[in-house]
Formats: structure tokens, sequence, C-alpha cells
């Protein structure tokens, strides 16, 4: 790499940090460059990305970002995945690391916060933006058909006390 591309690698770099909502930083040392190219597969079908980085370049492109508390995480082999989507990095990471002892995550970050590997994980099990987006949609429908019922309900109520005072009246008569 010449100067003109780690420049072009660093600012890049440091858009990615600056734009994404979470970025995993793990130790990708012993993994093959077939499962890497299954984890980034994973990554990009879920519309995250994986890059394999220079520490020293990555320390760089931290500086003047959000996520410059991450800057002791890059030491030995590191990769970085990261998705505009805060769950959807972490995520992918934490089920590639599942079935691939090779990967073991560092930490991450999402915005300002700093992560250890406890809180990737944790950030992994949540549901993701789509998934929220859903149940909020199931939740807001939901009680709109429960009102709908409860309205209809009283209504037939009152038709059917109607129906017994006038065959009351009736049999009077």
């Amino acid at each position: 790499m010449d100067r003109a591309e780690k420049r072009e690698f660093v600012s890049e770099l440091n858009e990615v940090f600056k734009a994404s909502g979470s970025v995993v930083v793990a130790s990708y040392s012993g993994v093959t460059v077939a499962q890497m190219n299954d984890l980034r597969s994973k990554m990009r079908a879920s519309g995250g990305t994986v890059k394999v980085a220079k520490n020293r370049l990555a320390k760089i492109a931290l500086q003047g970002t959000e996520s410059e508390k991450i800057n002791g995480l890059f030491k030995g082999q590191t990769l970085i995945c990261y998705s505009n989507d805060p769950i959807v990095a972490p995520k992918i990471a934490s089920e590639f690391a599942k079935t691939n002892d090779k990967l073991v995550i560092i930490g991450g970050a999402m915005g300002s916060t700093g992560l250890d590997a406890e809180g990737v994980k944790a950030l992994a099990t949540l549901p993701s933006l789509d998934e929220l987006r859903a149940k909020l949609v199931g939740m807001i429908q939901t009680p709109a058909t429960r009102i709908a019922g409860i309205l209809q309900a009283p209504a037939g109520q009152l038709a059917r006390v109607f129906a017994a005072y006038a065959e009351k009246s009736e049999e009077a008569a």
C-alpha cells in the first residue's frame, strides 16, 4: 500500500466509524479464507460489511469520531464488522463466532458507547430494526381491532335489550 492508498483507506474508514450504527472488532487469527468469505457474504446479505484493517490505520481513522474509545481494541489480527443498523453487525458476528471458535469478538462501539465482548453479545440478542418495526405495527393494530370489537359489542347488546323489551311489550298487549 502506498501513501495515497493509505490516506484513502483512512478517510474511508473514518467515514465508516462516523456513519455506522455499530462497529464490532474481532480477532480472526486462524480463520480460513473460505470461512472469511462465508462471514463476508452473511454480513453483506444482512446489510453489513466486514473489513480487515491494519491496526495503525484503524487507530488513525478513529481519531475525531465518537468511537474513539475503542482505540485499544486494535491489537493483533483484527477485523471490523459494521452496519447502519446497530443490531446487524453484532448479531451476524456473534452467530459466526458461535460456529467458528477462531473468530473471537474483542469489543466494539455503538455511537459514542464503547462495548466489551459481553456488550456486543448482549446487543446481538436484541431484535433488529425491521423486527422492532414489525412488532410496533402489530402492537398498534391489535388495539384497533380490540376497539372495533368493543364498539360493536355494546351495539349488539343494546339491540338485544330493545328486542327483549319489544317482546315483553307485545306479550303484555
